[in-house]
């Protein structure tokens, strides 16, 4: 459940939580957390794909992580937006990923190698573990959790009954997913969490309900498009 409840009268608020597009280190599983990391030619492609899906959609407020590859994507659906239908670009640090400390800028493999122990903490959904320290301090994913979902329950509460579009990253996707569905912080992450996906919710009485999870038809159309 999120707080800052918004008033009732004015109606549901709706939230268009959106993955960034695909950088190198997506591709090579190389962690990038507050590493600021561009999209590649691939997630230059998604970003396109997702803004003329949204181009005539209603959107009423647009915000990013200040990270490059969150920027990036919702410059492009900023670009997309149909005629009278300009949206300007705020952006928040508080939607950003998840801080690795010394997780950032390795290989998967590399993390388990240097770091065994805290590697299966990780692993493990150990939620209060700390991660080792980097050039920044890293986050538990309970400190994570509790950030961005007060992140989401702030931009909401700010434009009750209006249409938001939040570009972010895969983390705070699973976090609102988890906040949405009640589900525990300790079990797996057993669902997708797709780059360049939207992904639809509902802010009422100041709860945070799903409505889709994982819309990448655009992504495909676009691969179509370019083989025909």
């Amino acid at each position: 459940m999120l707080s800052n409840d918004p008033e009732s009268s004015v109606g549901a608020t709706t939230i268009l939580l959106i993955r960034h597009g695909e950088t190198a280190w997506n591709a090579e599983r190389r962690l990038q957390g507050h590493l600021d990391i561009a999209l590649n030619a691939e997630g230059e492609r998604q970003a396109a794909a997702l803004a003329a899906a949204l181009a005539d959609e209603t959107i009423d407020v647009l915000v990013s992580s200040d990270l490059m590859r969150a920027r990036q994507t919702a410059e492009a659906i900023a670009r997309g937006r149909g005629p009278g239908m300009a949206l300007e670009l705020a952006q928040d640090r508080a939607l950003r990923e998840r801080c690795y400390g010394g997780f950032e800028g390795l290989l998967y493999s590399e993390i388990a190698d240097r770091f065994p122990l805290e590697f299966a903490a990780w692993q493990a959904r150990h939620v209060d573990a700390e991660v080792p320290p980097g050039e920044s301090r890293g986050e538990t994913f309970r400190q994570f959790y509790e950030r961005v979902t007060g992140a989401i329950a702030r931009h909401a509460a700010a434009h009750p009954g209006k249409t938001l579009a939040l570009v972010a990253h895969g983390g705070v996707l699973e976090c609102a997913y988890r906040a949405a569905l009640g589900l525990p912080l300790e079990t797996p992450r057993d669902f997708k969490v797709h780059n360049a996906s939207v992904n639809r919710f509902v802010v009422e009485e100041g709860g945070l309900k799903l409505v889709s999870w994982g819309e990448v038809e655009h992504l495909r159309r676009a691969v179509l498009d370019d083989l025909t």
